[in-house]
């Protein structure tokens, strides 16, 4: 029936000094639960790799029981695939405008259907600040980091926990190996 390259966004993962995961931790929980071509990015819960088509609507569910199971991490896991994660790149409006791909946000939609309760904050004006809606994620020029930033807060008090944040340029690596073949 085939494979299917997918992207797990692991929220909270070595963040300080809770939720801690080794890398090799991590891609070993993923290749004992079937899943091939398992590879990490950075230190903080990116994972590229394929799984059967027939389980790939399951795996975030999948991932984040053995992570508790196995691993004793109780962690909320967003799951694109490698068309949806093409989607969230090609959608990002704010390129141009973000002189720092390490202040340009990407907030990943855990559930899509949250997309619409983010609409009104895209029709606000949030200068020097920007935000954005695509497809699958929402962007936010946090031209002052993330901690200063009204639009973030904003993002957060409407969605809590239903995002995944990564910056651009994490983003941009994970798209470029979710290209490779393995």
């Amino acid at each position: 029936m085939g494979t299917r390259r997918q992207i797990a966004l692991l929220r909270g993962i070595n963040v300080g000094r809770a939720k801690r995961v080794a890398m090799a931790d991590l891609r070993a929980l993923l290749t004992g639960l079937g899943f091939t071509g398992v590879r990490t990015l950075l230190n903080s819960g990116n994972v590229v790799y394929d799984c059967p088509q027939a389980r790939a609507d399951g795996a975030a569910t999948e991932i984040e029981e053995a992570l508790v199971l196995k691993l004793g991490v109780a962690s909320k896991v967003t799951v694109l695939d490698a068309e949806q994660l093409m989607h969230v790149v090609q959608d990002n409006c704010l390129n141009s405008a973000a002189g720092d791909p390490s202040r340009l946000l990407v907030a990943v939609l855990n559930n899509p259907a949250d997309r619409e309760k983010l609409v009104p904050l895209a029709n606000q004006h949030w200068e020097p600040e920007a935000f954005a809606l695509g497809r699958w994620a929402a962007y936010l020029w946090c031209v002052d980091g993330v901690l200063a930033s009204r639009v973030a807060a904003a993002m957060g008090k409407l969605l809590g926990d239903g995002v995944t944040t990564r910056n651009w340029s994490t983003i941009s690596k994970l798209h470029a190996l979710a290209c490779e073949p393995v």
